[in-house]
């Protein structure tokens, strides 16, 4: 079944790179196809972008991403953010391990990667961890989620 809204991430000139960077980091991922700008004399959009990449198609565990070098224009920041649901413990160490990569834009589960997109890696039960104020307490205190210590909050 076709999946009906696809995220399209614009990198400045890194699209390959993060494509296969992800696809390293996510199980049962794959890069579908890349198609490159052409000859920058076609257009003049085109200029110094010869050999990037115009579309790049990925899956990331079962979810398509669209993705292209589109030079310095556009930047991601924190107004929208990829959600990682995790089993356990050991999948959120997992993401954050290889995901984090700017320490100060770390909480409550939330962190940046190496390419500037935010990531939230959460538990798939946070929900149900979150039983009162003491959960919410603890969550605001964490950088990285640690499943026991909101169990042991309150």
């Amino acid at each position: 079944m076709p999946v009906p809204i696809v995220p399209c991430l614009w990198f400045p000139d890194c699209a390959e790179e993060a494509m296969e960077f992800y696809c390293s980091v996510f199980p049962d991922s794959a890069i579908l196809s890349i198609e490159r700008y052409p000859d920058e004399s076609l257009d003049e959009h085109f200029a110094g972008m010869s050999g990037k990449v115009l579309t790049g198609r990925f899956v990331l565990d079962g979810t398509p991403f669209i993705c292209l070098d589109g030079g310095p224009a556009f930047t991601f920041n924190e107004a929208i953010s990829l959600t990682v649901e995790c089993a356990d413990q050991a999948e959120i160490d997992h993401y954050w391990s290889h995901l984090s990569a700017s320490p100060e834009h770390e909480q409550c589960g939330w962190l940046k990667d190496r390419f500037g997109v935010s990531w939230q890696i959460v538990p798939a039960n946070l929900g149900e961890l979150m039983t009162g104020p003491a959960q919410t307490q603890a969550l605001m205190r964490m950088k990285k989620i640690i499943i026991d210590d909101l169990v042991n909050a309150g």
